[in-house]
């Protein structure tokens, strides 16, 4: 499984990266498959730096804050008045259970059908896998102050052709502060890609919206992950901080997350 950091600023785009975004690709055997998990503020036009619009195959999103699905407006114009046609059908998206309307009121358009003629959405049921292609995406429900946040556990069974296959883990905590269902979610992980929007000193009055580096390690550590990889990190928050605080309580190898970069899994 190959992740490319389409955009891992926090909360809103900085002027290195956009906005959550993350592009997941494995191959099944016969061909690749490329989802996205999330679609925030700005992701769009660095999406098509890594894909063709038309090769996505899903969307998963951890929850409807604007700097975690906003661009899907883009896309919905993308796919409807593209002059060459959409040639793909309508994209699965799966996310919390006002996603459709929250969409359609966003870009000013009625309910019914809003872009559901543009995209297939689904509904986030608790701990319920689902199944794209190479994909296992699972959703567990996190501490995070909108009606339903996710962290999502994606694992991927790849045929390299040998006769010999493996699963690996990756797990997104979208965005959270502490939880056993965090742990939960990335129990074992092969890669942990976890928020870290806050630091220890500064925000400690604020609680129930986001990790520091500190937690996220600590939540790292307690999951038994491989690797950490820190994102969300706002313009005003410090990667070298962060990273800093988790090294602090994880022993595993740690870095903070920086747009454009690749990771095989």
């Amino acid at each position: 499984m190959k992740l490319t950091i389409v955009g891992c600023s926090g909360s809103f785009p900085g002027p290195a990266s956009p906005a959550s975004c993350y592009l997941l690709t494995a191959h099944d055997g016969v061909r690749p498959w490329r989802i996205l998990i999330d679609l925030g503020s700005g992701a769009l036009g660095a999406v098509q730096n890594y894909m063709d619009l038309e090769d996505i195959d899903a969307i998963f999103l951890s929850h409807l804050h604007p700097d975690h699905c906003m661009d899907l407006c883009g896309l919905h114009v993308a796919v409807r008045w593209s002059p060459h046609g959409w040639n793909r059908g309508r994209i699965p998206v799966w996310g919390p259970a006002a996603t459709a309307d929250r969409l359609a009121t966003a870009y000013g358009l009625d309910l019914d059908p809003g872009m559901r003629e543009e995209f297939d959405f689904q509904l986030w049921a608790e701990r319920v896998p689902v199944t794209v292609g190479p994909f296992k995406v699972t959703p567990f429900s996190v501490n995070h102050p909108t009606a339903e946040a996710y962290a999502l556990r994606v694992e991927s069974t790849e045929y390299d052709g040998t006769g010999v296959d493996r699963t690996v883990v990756l797990t997104y905590s979208g965005d959270t502060d502490s939880c056993q269902a965090l742990e939960d979610a990335a129990e074992n992980a092969d890669f942990f890609l976890c928020e870290a929007a806050f630091e220890e000193g500064r925000d400690d009055a604020i609680k129930d919206v986001h990790l520091t580096g500190k937690r996220a390690g600590e939540a790292a550590t307690r999951a038994n992950v491989r690797r950490l990889l820190l994102t969300h990190i706002p313009v005003w928050t410090d990667a070298n901080t962060v990273v800093a605080e988790a090294r602090g309580v994880y022993s595993g190898d740690v870095a903070a997350a920086v747009a454009g970069v690749h990771y095989m899994i």
